[in-house]
């Protein structure tokens, strides 16, 4: 690799940032991060920085505002030390739920974030299943937005399900799903929910899932309770247990309690947010390391980004 790169990590997932490392076989830079006692926080990178491409690597999860406060004084900190480019590595995407004011007075909280990073001098996005793909539009520097559904296609056939089929749990990831589908030549079926508030009931399944083995797909698990109702709804309609798999395990609150379901046979997600030791065993892990570093290395030294996907060019 090029002398001239550069890999730091914020705090949210140290340990992906050094598995990238090793698959470039680079050496994770030194930095330090602290606090001041107001709570304000502090990096100051302790190795020379000038005319380098620096990347960035930070989930946007755990401690979430901390998280972003901190890529962004990072940045800053990158542009003041003459580096040639800052490129942000986010594999997760916080704040990506509102893409547009749904109702009056509400925030569009992506464009928001998207206009943070570039005013404070982001280059590049390096980015991994954006909530809503319209978020690249968002930004006006280079996105290179990723997607584990190789990733997720290749351990599905690993697993030779008897009878499946690929759900979606809402009218939202019908086109991943399908997507999915579609590459797997499996049947494909949508869950409909009835937004009232809080709480939003599955009110019909659109396709045949009786005696079908369900594997729901979706982004985000975040409290579970999606992923619940979505299981109960299939196993009403004479659905097999289910196989679940999404990209972020944010999995806040009573979410790794709710996996525990009696008709969840595996919930597979990828480590883009660090995921904690305790949890239960049917929850399996597909790192992305070597991904977000294939990304990276065709960055430095060119080449397409659409050759490490199959199923986006179906």
């Amino acid at each position: 690799m090029n002398e001239n790169i550069s890999i730091f990590s914020g705090s949210s997932h140290i340990e992906l940032a050094e598995a990238i490392c090793a698959q470039l076989g680079l050496p994770l830079g030194k930095i330090k991060r602290s606090r001041f006692k107001s709570g304000e926080i502090y990096v100051n990178f302790e190795q020379g920085i000038r005319n380098h491409d620096v990347y960035l690597v930070q989930s946007f999860s755990g401690s979430i505002n901390d998280n972003v406060i901190e890529l962004l004084v990072m940045i800053d900190a990158a542009k003041r030390a003459s580096a040639r480019t800052v490129n942000v590595v986010i594999p997760y995407f916080g704040y990506s739920r509102l893409v547009q004011k749904a109702k009056p007075r509400e925030p569009i909280s992506a464009k928001l974030i998207a206009d943070l990073l570039t005013t404070a001098g982001a280059d590049r996005l390096i980015t991994l299943d954006l909530h809503a793909a319209a978020i690249q539009g968002f930004f006006n520097i280079p996105v290179d937005h990723l997607t584990a559904l190789d990733l997720f296609h290749d351990y599905i056939k690993s697993r030779n399900i008897p009878n499946p089929i690929i759900v979606s749990p809402d009218a939202g990831r019908a086109g991943t799903a399908e997507k999915l589908a579609s590459y797997l030549d499996y049947p494909c079926a949508i869950m409909v929910k009835k937004h009232t508030g809080t709480d939003s009931p599955i009110t019909h399944v659109i396709g045949d899932v009786e005696n079908y083995t369900p594997i729901i797909i979706d982004d985000i698990i975040d409290t579970g309770g999606t992923i619940v109702k979505a299981v109960n709804a299939l196993k009403e309609r004479g659905a097999n247990d289910a196989y679940v798999v999404a990209t972020h395990p944010v999995f806040s609150g009573p979410a790794l309690e709710r996996l525990r379901h009696p008709n969840l046979k595996e919930v597979v997600v990828t480590n883009s947010i660090a995921i904690p030791a305790e949890r239960p065993a049917c929850i399996k892990v597909i790192p992305v390391a070597e991904l977000l570093a294939n990304a990276i290395r065709i960055n430095m030294y060119g080449g397409s980004i659409s050759t490490l996907f199959t199923i986006t060019k179906v």
